[in-house]
């Protein structure tokens, strides 16, 4: 077992530490001698402090032992070691999860990993319908009189125009006729990041005066994300060219110049603002007007 009192000798020699920390740090000196630690028996570490402002709170460690029965102590190891206040570069991060969005320049390529949860395979033509499905029974002429790469092989070397009523034709109307597609969790994300961008919350839609559903600039998309989302096409818009929220707005809406304008409230019973005349002496009546005449 290891002792945790530092062996006497090996701990007197700080000087013999100190010139070996010197010799390694050169041109640089090494600071003042912090502590001593044993490391096991006969084997002791100098820690001195490092006087190089671009390794603020380092330490030279010098570590040094003796032989067994032996008086004299010999140099191991000398090494620049971070200290507990050392200013250290952060820990590493991959760049995958370091990649923001916006951070993507010209001729920079990013691969998408196979089991990325934001895509699903699309449809590569070899499923086929069971035998008791009604789509094989109808659709096996028009399947066979295709050519074999149609319902055969990755997506990349289908037709690029299908024959109409095929099985090819339907997947290219619906969008899926791709390697891979959105899976439910990549719309789902990417509903999230463009209603936080541009929704119904954000500081703009609150000060509009109607919302994007309503405005003629606003593009129509296909899918489900197009009952929620369109692409603005006003070009004097803060969001031209962006996928907005159909509960987005801005005041370029394309009605604000005849939007109806808000219901005024009735005026006040009693106007503090106007002037009543009040007579300075009171007027006579009819009876009093008589008896002066008289």
């Amino acid at each position: 077992m290891r002792s945790r009192t530092p062996d006497r000798l090996c701990a007197e020699a700080v000087e013999l530490a100190r010139a070996a920390a010197e010799e390694v740090a050169h041109p640089g000196k090494p600071g003042d001698h912090v502590e001593v630690v044993a490391d096991g028996d006969r084997v002791v570490t100098h820690y001195f402090a490092c006087e190089d402002p671009g390794y603020r709170g380092w330490r030279w460690a010098v570590t040094v032992a003796r032989a067994s029965r032996a008086k004299v102590v010999t140099v191991d190891e000398t090494v620049l070691l971070p200290g507990p206040d050392a200013l250290m570069a952060p820990e590493w991060v991959p760049w995958s999860e370091r990649l923001r969005p916006g951070d993507m320049g010209p001729g920079d390529l990013l691969p998408t990993e196979a089991d990325d949860l934001r895509l699903e395979p699309g449809w590569t033509g070899e499923e086929e319908p069971p035998p008791n499905s009604a789509v094989s029974g109808k659709m096996a002429e028009l399947v066979e009189a295709e050519d074999a790469d149609v319902t055969a092989g990755p997506p990349r070397d289908l037709p690029a125009a299908p024959e109409r009523g095929s099985i090819a034709a339907l997947a290219e109307e619906l969008g899926m006729r791709r390697a891979r597609v959105l899976s439910r969790y990549g719309l789902h994300i990417a509903a999230d990041r463009w209603d936080e961008s541009h929704g119904s919350k954000t500081p703009m839609a609150q000060a509009a005066p109607a919302s994007c559903v309503s405005c003629g600039f606003l593009v129509p998309i296909g899918g489900s994300l197009g009952q929620a989302f369109g692409i603005c096409a006003n070009e004097f818009g803060p969001a031209d060219g962006h996928v907005v929220s159909l509960s987005y707005g801005c005041g370029g809406h394309s009605e604000a110049a005849v939007m109806p304008k808000a219901p005024r409230p009735a005026p006040p019973v009693i106007d503090e603002t106007l002037v009543d005349p009040l007579a300075l002496r009171e007027e006579p009546s009819e009876g009093e007007e008589d008896l002066g005449h008289a």
